[in-house]
């Protein structure tokens, strides 16, 4: 081969790579355009915090220029279920509007936990692009809950007859992972919470999703035993959505959101994109 043709090869393979990596920047600038119109409110799990294990997705998603609202909910460590179901309901609307008004046109509620489940129970509820729950869990009327919780939800029955529904009480709450503990909460507002027959339930959080809302239901690999077990019944008891997924990703409970932040970010823009 002459030194010439050498030559020429070597300018049109420049010239190649050039263009593909171009062709990378003007996909990635795309992307992150399309992302500064998506708003994604992130929620923690029980007794968790933003700060915490949904901290790194948070993060990520900023990175790549989402909208995102990392919200500290009535489960956390440090409210101890201060308000009702429904005033979190509302709590995650106004995030939601915040996210629209700061230039979101898709709004999507993602969850880690029992975040993933009020991801869940708020989706069916309100009209959103899409949910997301990471290894969603906490429901009311799970048997090992509802054994666990029995005797609390009796005596938060029994102050509300008693006249005492909005003094602070000693109940319990219940946590795969350390068991049963007491938080101070006000009868009333705890059987919003806990009542089995009530409104944290599979029922309410996955038979009544809108069937018009994808999901991406995520339970790692090495999640609790418990939600292993019922991760596909669960994921099957979802109205049927083509782009709805279950996707398991190789984590534990606590490391699933991080684990799952690429395909999160992935999924978000194919649902977004066929929305347009």
């Amino acid at each position: 081969m002459t030194i010439e043709v050498r030559t020429t090869l070597l300018a049109i393979a420049i010239s190649i790579l050039a263009v593909v990596g171009t062709l990378r920047v003007a996909i990635a600038g795309g992307e992150s355009a399309a992302s500064t119109t998506i708003g994604v409110a992130i929620m923690h799990g029980k007794g968790g915090l933003p700060t915490r294990h949904v901290a790194d997705l948070e993060t990520f998603l900023a990175e790549r220029h989402f909208l995102v609202a990392n919200l500290e909910m009535p489960w956390s460590g440090r409210r101890d279920y201060d308000v009702d179901v429904a005033t979190a309901e509302a709590e995650l609307s106004a995030a939601l509007e915040t996210l629209r008004a700061k230039g979101a046109k898709k709004l999507f509620v993602a969850g880690h936990s029992q975040g993933g489940m009020f991801a869940l129970y708020f989706a069916g509820r309100n009209p959103v692009d899409g949910a997301i729950a990471i290894a969603p869990g906490g429901y009311a009327d799970g048997p090992l809950t509802r054994q666990k919780l029995a005797e609390s939800v009796d005596a938060a029955r029994q102050l509300i007859l008693a006249g005492k529904a909005s003094e602070k009480a000693r109940l319990l709450d219940f946590e795969g992972a350390k068991g049963t503990y007491p938080i101070i909460v006000k009868p009333d507002i705890y059987l919003t919470w806990f009542d089995p027959d009530g409104t944290m339930t599979t029922a309410t959080a996955i038979k009544k999703m809108s069937a018009q809302t994808p999901v991406l239901f995520i339970v790692p690999t090495n999640d609790h035993p418990g939600l292993l077990k019922v991760k596909q019944s669960l994921f099957d008891a979802l109205p049927k959505h083509p782009r709805s997924r279950l996707y398991e990703p190789n984590a534990d409970h606590l490391g699933a959101p991080s684990a799952s932040r690429e395909e999160i970010a992935r999924w978000i823009h194919e649902i977004a994109s066929s929305t347009q």
